[in-house]
């Protein structure tokens, strides 16, 4: 094993091992909070459970529609390639717009939901 390949094994254990021990102390830290606010064990529990999850149907539809606006941004960008020859950074503006754009599109629709 070369001198490079041991300095990336050991730069990638003690990365992971870094990782893993921020998020217990993060996790820690914030359950001590809670217990200092004077929250309760039921209280800590239900805020703790992960198997109770809130999806709204409003959370696919916005990923729906962002996906279509980057594989429409993708298409566009393909076709300006291939028909008038443009090249570099048309691909991540494209992606950026018609992200954007589907995004504000979601907010409309969900707005629109809202209201009635």
């Amino acid at each position: 094993m070369q001198v490079t390949e041991a300095v990336f094994v050991i730069f990638l254990a003690l990365s992971v091992c870094s990782v893993i021990g921020v998020g217990i102390f993060t996790r820690h830290r914030e359950r001590m909070s809670m217990i200092e606010k004077g929250l309760k064990g039921e209280d800590m529990k239900a805020y703790f459970d992960k198997s109770v999850r809130h999806w709204s149907p409003l959370t696919s539809l916005k990923w729906g529609i962002v996906l279509v606006g980057v594989g429409v941004a993708i298409l566009l960008g393909l076709w300006l390639e291939e028909t008038f020859g443009v090249r570099g950074g048309v691909f991540p503006g494209l992606i950026a717009i018609f992200g954007g754009g589907a995004l504000v599109l979601f907010y409309v629709i969900s707005r629109k939901r809202a209201n009635d």
